[in-house]
């Protein structure tokens, strides 16, 4: 079945714009910017939090630590996925133990990847506190997560998906619900 577009949620311009608020609210949440680091989720996390520092380092002249997490085999659905995993790398290059840790991740769903993602990082150190950051939530959750920072709630049924796409990684910036088509 083909996944159709059945509406826009951002474009461009509001993309940025959020990023933009989103990274204003991280900063006056910790009060500032000490002690505090970004960490992706690989695929779309990545580049989100790349641009997250952009716009912190624009408001408060601090470049903030980036790190890269690939939750791959932190995932609970390992045993179950008829395809073998690719593992990637996961890239934190400062200690996390102590920091006030910023998790961002493109669309909050179940909750199911951001439990995963708070595994891996527990296994790197104890930061002083974890916080998330997602662009999109869409509810449905299957376990008790809740975002600190969300660019955007969108009510969605489970035959919707919500597609983030990125210049970084498709060549263009748009957040889309789809939906699979019953030809």
């Amino acid at each position: 079945m083909p996944l159709v577009e059945k509406a826009r949620i951002m474009d461009a311009e509001k993309m940025r714009r959020t990023i933009t608020r989103i990274a204003h609210e991280i900063v006056e949440k910790n009060k500032g910017t000490s002690n505090l680091a970004l960490i992706g989720i690989r695929r779309r996390g990545v580049p989100l939090a790349e641009r997250l520092a952009e716009n912190i380092k624009k408001i408060e002249g601090v470049q903030l630590p980036i790190g890269i997490l690939d939750i791959t085999l932190y995932r609970d659905d390992l045993a179950t996925s008829a395809h073998q995993p690719v593992v990637h790398q996961t890239n934190v290059p400062f200690p996390v133990t102590g920091k006030r840790i910023v998790l961002v991740d493109d669309v909050l769903y179940t909750g199911r990847t951001v439990r995963a993602a708070l595994d891996a990082i527990i296994d790197l150190g104890r930061p002083a506190v974890i916080q998330l950051a997602v662009l999109v939530d869409r509810g449905h959750r299957e376990l008790p997560i809740r975002a600190d920072y969300v660019g955007k709630n969108v009510p969605t049924s489970r035959r919707e998906i919500v597609s983030v796409l990125l210049k970084e990684t498709d060549g263009q910036d748009k957040v889309i619900i789809e939906e699979f088509r019953d030809d």
